[in-house]
């Protein structure tokens, strides 16, 4: 599992690391680790032009020693400082490798720009001059390093309040950032590699987490030899109206092709007869009465695609959530709990699946602040709603009580389209279904959507039956073996 760190942790870190070092050891660490991702990047080091772009603090400093390393190997290096101080051993060591100080004409003929401007402690907007100079080297043609995290991105939240660097790679020390993995500080830090200077010991319980394949392989429930439909998992799915009859189709393919043993649907005739013809694998119950007291046993719900919002929706929603079983809750189905909070006033797990949109309706907040502060409006909707909160958009987050924030790392912007989440729902409800608690079924869930967006574009658009179609082959390609 990849974990992250807010800027006060990773400082916590480093001040217990460095009482048991010789002062400087860990910028020489850093340095070292962000020259060799630097030559890498350059291939050929001997006369490429390496521009450093320096702050005052200590990312100003591992960009001056990681200078002088490139310095050393035939490189033409230049510091444009920018601090109202500079790093003075680190300077110095930079000139007396045959490096130089530039002003910052000499950004636009750089090969490689090293962005040492602020460090993880820096939050808000970049101030002048280090604004101009992140959108000079934007505009250059070399390629940019980050060191630790991109300038102009808040280290502890991914918040990018207005000018920021947008690297090709970012160097990052001792561990992962968090706003490295968040946007809109994610979109910004390009590829990220990781310098280990010996933090791992004294790190806290990480801020967030995003699982690996691994970690979704091992948390994906497999039928035994005893396994029969009934205990691989029924999943309950109450979507679809008059209006959107796609969307029924649609979360019932996603929970089939998730591994549910068996899916029962309930609902209107126009939507359960479209489950009938694209899905004769589905148990469906036509409803005359929004209540799903006769559906039979299920071990989750799904309940809200395309639903509708009308009395007969509400009075459904409440007799789905009136059971005893995990519920998740989707697109229609969220704006009736908005409505009506008393809905989730049950003691079985609550899984909602909103975009920012439908959670501002549910925290009566603005879209744009929950698209800024995806982090902190999760955590707040997770602690206030009493539920588990998988928030979806360019960077999918999952909340639950005071655990680490799960951040999904696959995906597609392909994936925008209609319906893909309606197959999202069927997927993480299908793993409800099997066993899987709230948050592991999120995760997990989120994972292999994502994925199965990234198989069924394959760099092309795609429709949502064509993730849903491509789940098992993303299950396939995180299982390392069979039952």
């Amino acid at each position: 599992m990849r974990t992250a760190y807010t800027a006060d942790q990773i400082r916590g870190a480093e001040q217990a690391l460095m009482a048991r070092l010789p002062e400087g050891t860990l910028m020489q660490r850093a340095a070292t680790g962000l020259a060799a991702v630097c030559a890498d990047l350059l291939g050929r080091v001997y006369g490429r032009r390496v521009v450093l772009l320096v702050g005052s603090g200590d990312n100003g400093g591992d960009a001056l020693y990681a200078g002088e390393r490139l310095a050393r190997r035939g490189a033409w290096v230049g510091a444009v400082t920018a601090g109202a101080r500079t790093h003075e051993a680190g300077l110095r060591a930079l000139l007396e490798a045959g490096g130089r100080v530039v002003d910052r004409s000499a950004i636009a003929e750089a090969d490689l720009i090293i962005d040492g401007l602020v460090g993880i402690g820096a939050s808000g907007a970049l101030r002048e001059p280090y604004a101009g100079l992140a959108e000079e080297a934007n505009a250059a043609r070399g390629a940019i390093v980050a060191v630790d995290v991109p300038s102009g991105v808040d280290a502890s939240s991914g918040r990018v309040a207005g000018a920021a660097v947008r690297a090709r790679v970012t160097v990052t020390m001792g561990a992962y950032k968090t706003g490295l993995l968040v946007d809109p500080g994610a979109a910004v830090a390009g590829e990220v590699e990781l310098v280990d200077i010996g933090l791992g010991a004294y790190l806290p319980d990480p801020d967030v987490a995003a699982l690996t394949a691994n970690d979704v392989d091992d948390l994906l429930p497999r039928p035994g030899k005893e396994s029969d439909k009934y205990r691989r998992g029924v999943l309950g799915v109450a979507a679809g109206g008059d209006v959107f009859t796609g969307a029924a189709v649609l979360a019932v393919g996603g929970a089939l092709r998730g591994g549910a043993g068996m899916v029962r649907y309930a609902g209107r005739r126009a939507p359960a007869d479209q489950v009938r013809a694209h899905w004769p694998e589905a148990v469906v119950t036509l409803l005359d009465e929004p209540s799903v007291e006769h559906v039979g046993r299920v071990q989750a719900w799904v309940l809200g695609p395309g639903l509708g919002v009308d009395r007969w929706a509400h009075e459904l929603a409440a007799s789905v959530l009136a059971s005893n079983v995990p519920v998740l809750i989707d697109a229609d189905g969220l704006t009736l709990v908005a409505e009506d909070r008393g809905l989730l006033r049950r003691e079985a797990p609550v899984l909602i699946t909103p975009h920012a949109g439908e959670l501002a309706r549910l925290l009566r907040a603005d879209r744009d602040d929950i698209e800024a502060a995806r982090l902190d409006h999760v955590r707040r909707a997770a602690a206030e709603l009493g539920v588990t909160v998988l928030l979806k958009g360019s960077t999918t987050v999952v909340a639950e009580d005071a655990r680490p924030v799960r951040v999904n790392t696959t995906g597609t912007s392909w994936l925008a389209a209609g319906g893909t989440g309606d197959v999202l729902s069927g997927v993480a409800g299908a793993l409800l279904a099997q066993g899987l608690s709230c948050y592991d079924a999120a995760s997990c869930g989120a994972f292999l959507h994502g994925l199965a967006g990234r198989l069924a574009a394959d760099g092309a658009p795609l429709a949502a039956a064509d993730v849903a179609a491509a789940v098992p082959a993303a299950i396939r390609a995180v299982t390392s073996a069979g039952p």
